[in-house]
């Protein structure tokens, strides 16, 4: 993929830019304030931020932040990444109270050369998930160009995604082009053997990128609540474990049958596709909870009423052993209720083992991003993308919409 970037853009300096950035970023409450709890997505488009600033650009951030459907929802304003972006780059940002009107525009006009303003969360319109024409060209108004870097966001149909870059000439930021060539490497020209460890709760976000990626992969180890989904393909017991069954799936615009597709898939590729020969289940999901371990390849059978939280000891094993072998690994999704840490070691273990392999190793975003943080990871992979769902729409081969007109020949 040949995308339009920053070191294209001629006469640079002093440019009015529209930095769309993806900080969705998660956010906790000390003393009835907002504050950004992790800012590794922040982290991620400082390069992007530096290398405008150094142009003397005049830098209009936006973004949106959680799901506050089209209302304006305190918890979501963007004043917390506004301060925590200021104090990465120890220069003021300035935070408006809106992204579009008479007062975003005059204070856009009246910026000087190196200055920054974030504008409010575009999802506080309803317009913006409605990807409405209009709400786009306010969105730009009084703006030269667009560096999108928002590749988390990339594959949402929105007025500020598709909607501006249709509008005004775009380019990718750094953080854009490094996630595109090193999920291009994967999906294109892998180092062999390949390992995909996919696990999580949602199959429908990995259903096609794994019919996709188990034609290149040498194995594929599933876990988390996504085995769940072969595990009753295979007609073995789940008891009460998670189990996302039924999907819309958004291309053909129809509900799909996960358990179909999973048992489809693990018949034509049983010996690539591993699934946990061993599982851990607890009774209830607290930290005083009864568990066992259910050895599936003696007859182990689960109890009704219990949940599967994690893959086993013998899993773990097995898994870390596939692991130490590949030379390229794409991980996305915890291998079981990472969260609460008497179900997390499987996670843990696997996380280990992933950081410690010396090839290409690349982490999917989402939940999978929160482990390497939880587990003081960072730095130790090849790549931790700052999108789950763009990453694996991509990784699928499907085109992540916003980049349509990044590309060269756009």
């Amino acid at each position: 993929m040949h995308l339009k970037t920053l070191k294209d853009i001629d006469n640079l300096a002093g440019k009015r830019i529209l930095l769309r950035v993806a900080y969705d970023v998660p956010l906790a409450q000390r003393n009835k304030q907002w504050f950004v709890a992790d800012t590794s997505r922040i982290e991620a488009t400082l390069p992007t931020i530096k290398y405008l600033l150094q142009h003397q650009c005049r830098i209009v951030l936006l973004s949106w932040l959680g799901r506050p459907e089209g209302a304006i929802v305190d918890k979501y304003k963007m004043d917390p990444v506004a301060l925590a972006l200021s104090r990465l780059l120890k220069k003021p940002v300035k935070k408006l109270d809106n992204c579009i009107g008479p007062k975003v525009f005059a204070a856009i006009q009246a910026m000087k050369p190196g200055e920054l303003i974030m504008l409010e969360n575009t999802r506080f319109y309803p317009e913006e998930e409605k990807a409405d024409k209009r709400f786009a060209k306010l969105l730009v108004h009084g703006l030269d160009l667009i560096v999108f870097d928002a590749f988390a966001q990339a594959h949402r149909v929105h007025a500020s995604t598709t909607g501006i870059t249709s509008l005004l000439p775009s380019y990718a930021g750094f953080l854009l082009e490094k996630e595109i060539s090193t999920l291009e490497k994967i999906a294109q020209r892998p180092a062999k053997p390949m390992v995909v460890v996919l696990g999580g709760a949602k199959l429908s976000d990995k259903i096609n990128v794994l019919k996709h990626l188990v034609i290149n992969a040498d194995k594929v180890l599933i876990g988390g609540a996504a085995a769940n989904i072969f595990f009753q393909a295979l007609k073995l017991p789940i008891g009460q474990s998670f189990i996302e069954d039924k999907f819309v799936d958004r291309a053909k615009r129809k509900k799909v049958s996960a358990v179909k597709l999973a048992k489809q898939i693990y018949n034509s590729h049983n010996r690539q596709v591993l699934l946990p020969v061993d599982m851990i289940a607890a009774r209830d999901l607290t930290q005083a909870s009864l568990i066992e371990t259910i050895n599936l390849t003696q007859n182990g059978v689960i109890q009704p009423q219990w949940k599967f939280v994690d893959i086993g000891p013998k899993t773990v094993k097995l898994y870390v052993a596939v692991i130490k072998s590949a030379k390229t690994i794409f991980w996305n999704g915890p291998m079981g209720i990472f969260e609460m840490d008497k179900f997390s070691t499987g996670t843990k273990k696997i996380a280990l083992a992933i950081a410690k392999n010396h090839g290409t190793t690349v982490i999917g975003g989402g939940d999978t991003e929160t482990i390497v943080k939880k587990y003081n990871l960072s730095g130790q992979f090849t790549h931790v993308s700052t999108g789950g769902g763009a990453s694996l729409e991509f990784l699928a081969g499907r085109q992540l919409p916003a980049l349509k007109h990044l590309l060269k020949n756009s």
